[in-house]
């Protein structure tokens, strides 16, 4: 029989580490993301934006991990916002959750399609994405250590390699070795918003934590270590990545960097160590990208499950494998409206870089983004309105305020440079596109509040407050214990 729990104690603070940083793509960012950015913007304080960014997102990060360790919901968005603002606004940040989390990890498969082509020289983009996809539905039906530690295996070879190419490029290097690039006055210069926007949107996944709260070994704690662990790495790791790449191109070569055609991660590799090296460096950016979306799958899967138990999603989407490891019917879902977007841009003849990962990935990024700033304003409302239990100051106020602030004067930067983070030409106006998409969820998402509270009254009072029993939920620790 179907079950409406998941198999608690079966992800450690190591195992959701993992799954918040391998969301993240390392290999990806550091390939794609950094020296886009020092193209786009031509500022040699790309690492100190990471760690200004980094900073507030730990500050946001104290606040929504707090409240949401009081409830361990595998939709935590959804559920602080329906616990600390309203139920239809929770409602609404479920279904942009959802869509943001869809967005970020169909875009990632026209990147995936498009470096397999030209790794391997044949083939169609959205056939390897198939592929792709078939293989992160296995991983998202797998469920439980096994899955995890495959992720963390490729997550640890995909650090590997950047770490090596750092030592690689700082022992290249074109001049001295500097520190400059960490400097304020590198990054007050103007097209500081633009990278500060670049910056942010590399750090999605990092939120994805509380989502597996439920199945969480050691609750919230582990939850909150695991969450703020993973900020604080991602952000270093990313800071140290942009910097080496600074000084091997030497501060006065950054404009260059992304248009130099051999001066990147990968081609620096192939330089240095022969061509072997670059292609199984490409072969471990093609895991990266794998081991992302199956992160963006599972975190997807779990916002289904979790708001189809309180019967705001069709209640089918609730049930679980015979072990609770899995939500079946919420995985397959997704794997099925992932299929559906690649086909939709195959069909349409789309670009698979230009349009597909470009656009869904910047809109996925800032939904998610600003979702999580909102977060903060509903931490603060949950501790405020007397939810929680003996938090600190600095969690139940401090934080939520500060984090609000900051992530909001953040998210300006990155509406204000849509264009950039689109690759659109200066004084096009398509960017308004995004914005109005993200509008539209949100609408969309709200009228369904509305429409639940008409019909059905009920759920809107169990929305956020439906959480695993922790005496009839499966253990994996315990399911083999003889009685």
């Amino acid at each position: 029989m179907a079950r409406v729990t998941l198999a608690q104690g079966r992800i450690g603070p190591v195992g959701l580490w993992i799954m918040a940083v391998v969301a993240s793509s390392p290999l990806t960012v550091q390939v794609g993301g950094i020296p886009t950015m020092y193209a786009a913007t031509g500022v040699a304080g790309v690492p100190l934006a990471f760690v200004l960014v980094a900073g507030v997102l730990y500050v946001i990060g104290i606040g929504y991990v707090g409240a949401a360790g009081h409830m361990s919901h595998a939709a935590p968005l959804y559920a602080l916002m329906g616990r600390g603002l309203s139920p239809v606004v929770g409602i609404a940040a479920g279904v942009c959750a959802l869509v943001g989390y869809l967005a970020i990890g169909t875009s990632l498969y026209g990147l995936l399609g498009m470096t397999i082509v030209g790794l391997f020289g044949f083939g169609q983009w959205w056939a390897w994405a198939l592929g792709a996809l078939a293989v992160v539905a296995v991983l998202g039906l797998v469920g439980g250590l096994g899955n995890v530690g495959f992720l963390g295996l490729l997550l640890a070879i995909e650090l590997a390699v950047i770490v090596f190419y750092v030592v690689t490029a700082l022992a290249e290097r074109q001049g001295p070795l500097t520190f400059a690039s960490f400097s304020p006055s590198a990054l007050l210069v103007p097209g500081m918003a633009g990278t500060v926007a670049f910056a942010m949107a590399a750090f999605v996944g990092v939120e994805t934590v509380p989502a597996y709260a439920e199945e969480a070994r050691g609750g919230a704690p582990s939850v909150r270590r695991a969450m703020l662990a993973a900020i604080g790495f991602v952000g270093v790791f990313y800071a140290v990545g942009a910097w080496a790449m600074s000084v091997h191109a030497g501060l006065g070569g950054v404009g260059q960097i992304g248009s130099d055609a051999g001066g990147g991660p990968l081609q620096t590799l192939s330089r240095v160590f022969g061509p072997a090296m670059g292609a199984l460096a490409t072969m471990l950016l093609v895991t990266s990208v794998v081991a992302a979306m199956s992160s963006f799958h599972q975190a997807g899967t779990r916002y289904l499950f979790a708001m189809a138990r309180e019967g705001v999603l069709p209640g089918f989407l609730a049930s679980t494998s015979r072990s609770g490891e899995t939500p079946v019917a919420a995985s397959l879902t997704q794997t099925s409206l992932a299929g559906l977007v690649i086909a939709g841009f195959a069909l349409t003849g789309a670009d698979p870089l230009g349009v597909m990962f470009t656009w869904l990935s910047t809109l996925g990024a800032v939904v998610l983004l600003a979702l999580l700033v909102v977060a903060s304003a509903a931490a603060h409302r949950f501790f405020a309105s007397g939810q929680g239990g003996n938090d600190s100051v600095l969690m139940r106020r401090i934080a939520p305020a500060t984090g609000f602030v900051l992530g909001l004067l953040l998210m300006v930067m990155m509406l204000a440079n849509l264009g950039s983070l689109l690759g659109l030409p200066p004084g096009s106006s398509r960017w308004l596109l995004l914005p109005a998409l993200a509008v539209a969820v949100l609408l969309g998402g709200l009228a369904w509040g509305g429409v639940l509270r008409v019909v059905n009254p009920a759920v809107l009072a169990g929305v956020g407050r439906v959480v695993a029993d922790p005496v009839s939920s499966p253990v994996r620790r315990l399911s083999r214990m003889v009685m």
